[in-house]
């Protein structure tokens, strides 16, 4: 099995809930045409509103390979450019969250609109909260089990010190451990446990060119460089932008403690579509879920890449929760399969011989 990416569905509920007040005739969009759309997903309500001047924002690589698959515009606006209309979809990490709202009033006009929309179930009222202490009063309106709410840029909004306050949150920030993470990120403010075990269980001999798949902020990376002292190079893939500056301060940290020479490159994308050059390692806390939704599929397309990216001599060390059904994929794509360890609810499994 080769990977050539993999898709699950994003729920699209928030998304055809957020333009309902337009259907309702509550807003219209901008006569110039001008929209930014920050953490846009692709979908049908998406492609049928859009118009050539938006401008769709998505630091998740597969969303916003989507996005442009659907000829939607991808990007980030230029310094200083302003919106007459700011379209949000908030994360759920409140840190994070805010962080984003204080960037949607810094990139709404004057007289602009900020327009949002978030699950019940995911606290839409306190996401309502928080927007309305930036931008003072608000209209909302429910629909598709979700909140949508919205306010204008004035003279007197956004409250400027907020929204200082709030652009902060979103700066890399030490966490235990001595790394640097921010929010959002997967395990944002702690040593993930199952990416601590298999650090734990790395063995030394590990060298040449090795990659971290699903890198987050870098915690395995740095690791590997700190512990494996034949490793001379090292990618990092990850599919959240966000978490790119991280990785490469982690990293930069982990070569420079180290004391030797480790080539290291931090990319940008989603695992899932193969990897661009051939390793003699790799290591791999794979994502399974995204939002709530458990995706093994996911895990094992992660393992599919790997396969493909090995040399013929090449190792794979993973971890994963001992639920997921990931030993015959991996049987099936390599000759030598074992589970080194188990401890707390996660399997560190080795793989090499890896089949053609």
């Amino acid at each position: 099995m080769t990977a050539a990416g993999f898709s699950a569905p994003a729920p699209d509920a928030a998304l055809d809930a957020l333009f309902v007040p337009f259907a309702d005739g509550d807003l219209r969009l901008p006569a110039d045409g001008r929209v930014l759309f920050l953490r846009a997903r692709d979908g049908f309500r998406l492609r049928e509103m859009a118009r050539p001047g938006w401008l769709c924002a998505q630091g998740f690589k597969p969303f916003a390979d989507a996005l442009e698959r659907s000829g939607l515009r991808v990007g980030e606006p230029a310094a200083g450019e302003a919106f007459p209309l700011v379209l949000v979809l908030p994360p759920r990490q409140r840190d994070e969250m805010r962080a984003l709202y204080a960037r949607a009033a810094q990139c709404a006009q004057l007289g602009g609109i900020v327009l949002a929309c978030v699950p019940n179930a995911e606290g839409a009222k306190s996401a309502e909260a928080d927007l309305a202490r930036l931008l003072g009063p608000l209209r909302s309106v429910s629909k598709h089990k979700c909140r949508v709410f919205w306010g204008t840029r004035s003279e007197a909004a956004p409250d400027r010190a907020l929204q200082e306050q709030w652009l902060a949150l979103d700066a890399p920030r030490e966490i235990a451990g001595g790394q640097v993470s921010r929010p959002g990120l997967f395990a944002w403010d702690r040593i993930d446990a199952a990416s601590a075990l298999l650090a734990a269980h790395l063995p030394a001999d590990l060298h040449g060119r090795v990659a971290d798949l699903g890198a987050g902020y870098g915690y395995l990376s740095a690791q590997v460089v700190a512990h494996c002292p034949q490793v001379a190079a090292i990618d990092l893939y990850e599919a959240e932008a966000r978490a790119l500056e991280p990785a490469r301060i982690n990293l930069d940290r982990a070569v420079r403690d180290a004391g030797r020479a480790v080539a290291t490159q931090v990319h940008w994308h989603d695992v899932t579509t193969g990897l661009p050059r051939r390793y003699d390692a790799i290591v791999s806390n794979p994502p399974f879920h995204q939002g709530r939704a458990d995706l093994p599929g996911l895990g094992r397309a992660f393992i599919a890449s790997a396969a493909d990216a090995l040399l013929p001599h090449g190792r794979l060390w993973l971890v994963a929760n001992r639920h997921l059904p990931y030993e015959s994929m991996l049987a099936a794509r390599f000759g030598d399969v074992r589970e080194v360890a188990a401890q707390e609810g996660f399997k560190v499994i080795a793989a090499s011989g890896v089949r053609g």
